[in-house]
Parts: C-alpha cells; sequence; structure tokens
C-alpha cells in the first residue's frame, strides 16, 4: 500500500493531465445529458396527465353548460309556441269568417246562374224552332232543285253517250290508219337499219387492223423504257445500302440511350409511389370535407325534387291548357271549313242561276217591299216588343235582307211553275182521253160498239164529256191557252 501511494502521489505529465481533464468533461456531459432525458420524460408525462384533466374538466363543464342551455331554449320554445298559438287562432277565425261570406256570394251566384241558365234555354228553344222551320223550307225547295237537276242530268248524258260512241268510231278509223303506216314505215327502217350495219361492221374491221399495228410499235418502246428504268434502279439502291448501315450504327448508339432513359423512369417511378403516398393522406383529408359537401348536395337535391314536381305539375296544366287549345282550334277549323264549303256552294249555285236571269232581274235583280204602310207599321211594333237577343240577331241579318229577297221571288216563281205544271198535266190527261175516244170512235169493233160513240152528234152536240175549261196561272190572262183552242177546233171539224 505505501508504494501504491507514492505511485499516485507521482507527478503527472501534461499528457495523461488533459486526457484526465477530458474524461472528466465527457463524464460531466453525459450526466447533463441524463439529466436533460430525465427532465423532459418528467415534462411530458406531467403535459399529458394535465392534457388528461384538462379533457374532463371540459367535458365536465360542456354538459353543465348544455343542461344550462336547454332550460332556457325550454322556456324560449314555451313562450313561442304559446304565441304561435294565440296568432293560429287569431288566423282560423279569419278564415272562418271568409269562408261564411264565400258560402253566401257562392249561394247568391248559383241563384243568379239558374235565372240566367233558364232564360238561355228558352231563348235557345225558341231560336231552334225557327231554325227548324227554316229548314224544312229549305229542304221543300232543295227537293225541287233536286228533281228539275236530276231530268237535265239524264238529258245531259244522254248525249254525252251519243258524243262518245261518234268519238270512239272515230277514233277507232284513226287507229287503223295509225297501223297501217306504222307497219309500212316499220320495214323500211329494218332495210335502212341493214344497210347501216353493214357498212358499220367494215368500218370496225378496218380499225382494228389499224389499232393492231399501233399497239405493237407501242409495245416495243415501253420495253426499251422498262430497260432504261432498271438500269437507274440498280445504282439507286447502291446510295440506299450505304445509307442502311449508317442507320444501324445510329440504331445501336440509340439503344443506349433507351437504357439510359429506362433507368430514370425508374427513378420517377419511385418519386411517383412517394407522391402517391402522399395523395393517400390527402385524400383522407378531404373524405372529410366531401362528407360536408355530400350532406350540403342532399340538402339541394331535396329542394331540387321539389322544384322539380312544381315544374312537372306546372307543365301538365299546360299541357291540359295546350290540348284544350287545340281540341278547340280544331273544332273552329271544322266549323269555318264547313261554311267555306257553304259559301262556295252557294257561289257556284248563284253562277248557275245567273245563267237563267232574265234582262229584268239583270238590270233590277232586288224589287222593292210588296208590304203596305200599315203591316210595315206592325212589323216594327212587333220588333219592339221582341227581346234584346232578338233583336241584336235580327240587326245582324238586316244584311241578308236583299238575298231573302231574291230567294222568295224564285220560291214563288218556283210554286207558280209547279202549279203551272200541275194545270198543264190535268189538260194533257184530259185531252189524251177524249182523243182516245176520237180514235175509239174511228176504228169499228165490239169493244167500242158497246160503249159511247163519239161521232154520234145531236144538235151538234157529242155524247162525249166535255172538259171544263181550268184557266192557267197566268197574271192577268183569262183565256184558255193556245195548244187548248187548237185542239178543241180540230176535235170539232174532225166531229163535223
Amino acid at each position: 500500500m505505501p508504494k501504491k501511494e507514492k505511485k499516485a502521489k507521482t507527478p503527472l505529465s501534461e499528457e495523461e493531465q488533459l486526457l484526465l481533464f477530458q474524461q472528466k468533461l465527457l463524464a460531466e456531459e453525459e450526466m447533463a445529458k441524463k439529466k436533460e432525458r430525465l427532465l423532459s420524460q418528467f415534462l411530458k408525462d406531467k403535459l399529458a396527465k394535465e392534457e388528461h384533466n384538462s379533457a374532463l374538466n371540459l367535458n365536465k363543464i360542456n354538459t353543465q353548460w348544455r343542461t344550462v342551455l336547454r332550460e332556457v331554449k325550454t322556456r324560449e320554445l314555451l313562450k313561442d309556441i304559446e304565441i304561435l298559438s294565440q296568432t293560429f287562432e287569431r288566423v282560423v277565425d279569419c278564415k272562418d269568417n271568409v269562408i261564411k261570406s264565400l258560402a253566401k256570394d257562392l249561394s247568391e251566384a248559383e241563384e243568379q246562374y239558374t235565372r240566367a241558365l233558364c232564360s238561355h234555354l228558352h231563348n235557345v228553344d225558341q231560336l231552334l224552332a225557327l231554325q227548324r222551320r227554316r229548314l224544312s223550307l229549305l229542304e221543300e225547295s232543295y227537293n225541287m232543285e233536286l228533281e228539275a237537276l236530276t231530268k237535265e242530268f239524264e238529258t245531259e248524258r244522254k248525249t254525252i253517250i251519243d258524243q262518245h260512241e261518234k268519238e270512239i268510231r272515230y277514233l277507232q278509223d284513226i287507229f287503223m290508219a295509225m297501223e297501217q303506216n306504222y307497219l309500212d314505215s316499220e320495214y323500211e327502217s329494218k332495210l335502212e337499219f341493214q344497210s347501216m350495219w353493214n357498212d358499220l361492221k367494215n368500218m370496225n374491221l378496218e380499225e382494228k387492223h389499224f389499232l393492231r399495228l399501233q399497239l405493237e410499235n407501242t409495245v416495243e418502246d415501253l420495253w426499251r423504257k422498262f430497260q432504261d428504268v432498271l438500269k437507274n434502279y440498280t445504282d439507286v439502291t447502291e446510295d440506299l445500302k450505304v445509307a442502311f448501315e449508317t442507320l444501324q450504327v445510329k440504331d445501336e448508339k440509340s439503344s443506349k440511350e433507351i437504357e439510359v432513359q429506362m433507368k430514370k423512369i425508374q427513378k420517377l417511378q419511385d418519386a411517383i409511389t412517394i407522391s402517391k403516398g402522399k395523395i393517400m393522406i390527402h385524400s383522407r383529408e378531404s373524405e372529410n370535407e366531401n362528407r360536408y359537401i355530400r350532406n350540403d348536395k342532399e340538402l339541394v337535391l331535396i329542394q331540387l325534387r321539389k322544384l322539380k314536381s312544381q315544374r312537372t305539375q306546372a307543365r301538365a296544366a299546360s299541357q291540359k291548357n295546350l290540348v284544350k287549345l287545340t281540341l278547340e282550334s280544331n273544332a273552329t277549323l271544322k266549323a269555318l271549313r264547313k261554311i267555306v264549303d257553304k259559301g262556295e256552294k252557294i257561289l257556284k249555285l248563284a253562277e248557275i242561276c245567273r245563267k237563267f236571269e232574265t234582262e229584268e232581274e239583270k238590270v233590277l235583280p232586288f224589287y222593292s217591299s210588296v208590304l203596305t204602310p200599315k203591316e210595315q207599321e206592325g212589323i216594327e211594333e212587333n220588333l219592339e216588343e221582341l227581346t234584346e237577343e232578338l233583336t241584336k240577331l235580327i240587326v245582324d241579318y238586316i244584311g241578308m235582307e236583299n238575298f231573302w229577297k231574291r230567294y222568295n221571288k224564285v220560291k214563288l216563281e218556283q210554286l207558280s211553275l209547279q202549279h203551272r205544271r200541275a194545270q198543264l198535266l190535268d189538260i194533257n190527261g184530259k185531252l189524251q182521253g177524249m182523243l182516245k175516244q176520237y180514235l175509239d170512235g174511228i176504228s169499228v169493233s165490239d169493244v167500242v160498239l158497246s160503249q159511247l160513240n163519239p161521232l154520234f152528234i145531236v144538235n151538234h152536240r157529242s155524247n162525249l164529256p166535255q172538259p171544263s175549261s181550268t184557266p192557267i196561272a197566268h197574271p192577268g190572262s183569262t183565256s184558255p191557252p193556245a195548244p187548248w183552242r187548237d185542239q178543241k177546233r180540230s176535235l170539232f171539224l174532225g166531229s163535223s
């Protein structure tokens, strides 16, 4: 031991002192680092505990604050419910009063509607009765005109059929003549065609021989040109071979460059994988934002559905209105077409009737009124007694007064002609009977002898029943018609 103490007390060199100093410094640094680590760990633990305690305290404060807020909110909602209930009762009372007033107005409007409907139906019945009378008169006139037109049609049909038969005969004669001319021209054209065909055949043979010689010369020239082109091709291909070899060298260089570029691409792929990881992190963050956006989107979609339903309802209403408009427009178009067709028929009939007008009717188409002043005054009094609707209708038809004058004039003439026709048919029947009796009197047979003899005359009187002379409807004429007088004269001369 005393030896060791002696050795320890020996003085150290400078190098050893520096080493001891460095070792002390390193030990002090390690101790300081350990202390810092222990302090940092202690602070981290303490910070975590404080964060945990602060979170618990915040949760407790939030729960207590929520209870307080709920109580305040319930009080406010109760007050709002009381106010809303009072306002709702007031609104209900106001609407009840409005409904009662509207019900009274509706009942009054229904009574007014029933009165107006009754008056309208009464007026419509009167107008229908007038229209039926007018239609019956028009139907009678139409039947008479139809009979006249059918007779005219039959006569025209007979004349047209006769003319058609004559034209068919004429066309048959023309057809026979045309056929004969066609046969002659066909024979001549065949002869001309045969001669032309022979000439063309000779011309084609000559042209074919000439073209053969010409083609042989062209083939020789083309063979020479082909040989020249082949020589040029061999000269050109030598240059192309040299170019091909240079291109091979370039290809090797480019393959090396491709290897370098592939390495670069590999590095870029590694960078892409790193960026993909970053993108995944960003995508997670963006998912939360997308959730909020989706919620907003759902709200917007709900509003959009409501708007779409409103739009479909509005569209359905507009389509219904459009269908109604189309149906009404089609009905009006059909009615207007019928009116136009009627107008065209009336104009055609007017043009046909204008051909049969006399000179007086052309000069004075409308006669003056035949009514006396008293009758006109009576009509005016009757017009004053009519209702406003009928007076309006009569005023609307004042423009047709001249038309009805002409129509009545034609109707009167038609009736007079019908009456005259009936009289003439009656006279014709009686004259035919008398002529038959006269012929029976001339001929002698058992049947004739058993009846009255028309040739037996006593005191210038025959035992035949004399026809009563019926006057014919001519204004201002009382004498019988001329054919009846001539017939009587002939019979009297024959009997005498």
